[in-house]
């Protein structure tokens, strides 16, 4: 979900070291909010202000209110960071926000205080903004804080709804986690939860759809985003689970097929990608490795130019952060092929390189050994 947040967000600012990306799906959200607060909500709670009022006080709202969000998941960040928990960024979307780490909490009480945290800091806030409200006089000023107070009550209860990966999940997680020991029995306990209560709230929306009650819809939509989160984790857990203790040295492919950087890309896909079934292959030149070159780096070329491009002129030239040891675990080859969008590795001994391992060469592994 995280990787997919990411392709359509803008990084706007940076707190704490920690980059602050915006989903274009915000923006919808900033919309709407900011229209709904300008022609309904001020106007009946301040009707004697002019409209632009109402317009500025909607905008100063939304940007409060998503600010409140980042607040939300920057507590989150912090206490991971006391547990030397990388924060890749945060990223503001359409539900509110998500805080990207790298890794896992170490322990069940690392993970209560890091899953409280961002509840806490939005009851803090809406604590804060009602003594703003209660000190405030123009009518106006009064309803801007009072929305802020009640939408971070309500943000903060609701996170501590018990499904995962909700922050009130992560509690439930970190709960089962301490009975039994077992992180990954405790990822999937609390991510089956979660998907019943996201269920939950699909079918008791489509029932207030029916009865006429407003805001049913989000409802349903909340509900199955809910849902899709909690149904990604569970396999994610189940995936850490199965590669828990396997190296690369396991599943890497030591009889590489390589090659060279004068033929032309028609010879490369007539006598390699069509013959081989692969989806790319390293080149080398004197034994020194370049890079590898891939159908997709191919379908670049028009096909009538295949005779005459040679594979050194498509190639992607080699980056170290694209290496690993046999030694590395299997699952964090894995989350670097997807970090860097590569469905290849190549692996690296003494400066040398011994093998390769794919994404398919992973998944074929798990297949043939049954799990």
């Amino acid at each position: 979900m995280n990787g997919t947040l990411l392709h359509g967000s803008w990084k706007i600012t940076r707190i704490m070291g920690i980059p602050i990306r915006v989903h274009f799906s915000w923006l919808i959200v900033f919309g709407l909010i900011t229209w709904s607060l300008s022609t309904f909500y001020f106007p009946e709670a301040a009707p004697d202000l002019p409209a632009v009022s109402y317009w500025i006080k909607g905008t100063i709202a939304s940007l409060l209110l998503f600010a409140s969000v980042a607040f939300h998941e920057l507590a989150h960040s912090f206490v991971a960071r006391r547990y030397r928990i990388s924060i890749v960024s945060i990223t503001l979307f359409i539900f509110g926000g998500v805080a990207q780490m790298k890794g896992e909490p170490p322990t069940p009480k690392a993970e209560l205080r890091m899953a409280i945290a961002g509840p806490l800091s939005s009851l803090f806030l809406s604590g804060l903004f009602f003594l703003f409200y209660a000190a405030a006089v123009s009518p106006g000023v009064k309803a801007l804080f009072s929305y802020l107070a009640q939408l971070n009550l309500i943000l903060g209860v609701f996170n501590l709804i018990p499904g995962f990966p909700m922050d009130g999940g992560r509690v439930l997680r970190a709960v089962i986690w301490k009975r039994t020991g077992d992180f990954f029995y405790a990822t999937r306990r609390a991510a089956t939860f979660g998907q019943r209560i996201a269920l939950f709230f699909v079918f008791f929306g489509l029932f207030s759809v029916f009865m006429g009650v407003p805001g049913s819809l989000w409802l349903i939509l909340i509900g199955w985003f809910l849902y899709t989160a909690a149904q990604t984790s569970y396999q994610q857990a189940s995936l850490q689970e199965t590669l828990s203790g396997i190296k690369v040295r396991d599943v890497m492919v030591t009889d590489i097929v390589a090659l060279s950087p004068d033929v032309t890309i028609d010879e490369a896909v007539n006598h390699y990608f069509l013959k081989y079934g692969f989806g790319g292959f390293p080149v080398f030149e004197n034994g020194s490795f370049l890079g590898f070159v891939t159908l997709k780096d191919i379908k670049k070329v028009p096909r009538e130019q295949w005779g005459d491009v040679k594979v050194s002129d498509v190639v992607v030239s080699h980056s170290r952060r694209w290496e690993v040891s046999p030694e590395t675990e299997v699952i964090k080859a894995l989350e670097l092929m997807l970090n860097e969008d590569r469905g290849r590795l190549v692996v690296m001994d003494g400066g040398k390189v011994i093998g390769l391992i794919t994404r398919n060469g992973i998944a074929r592994y798990m297949q043939i050994m049954g799990r």
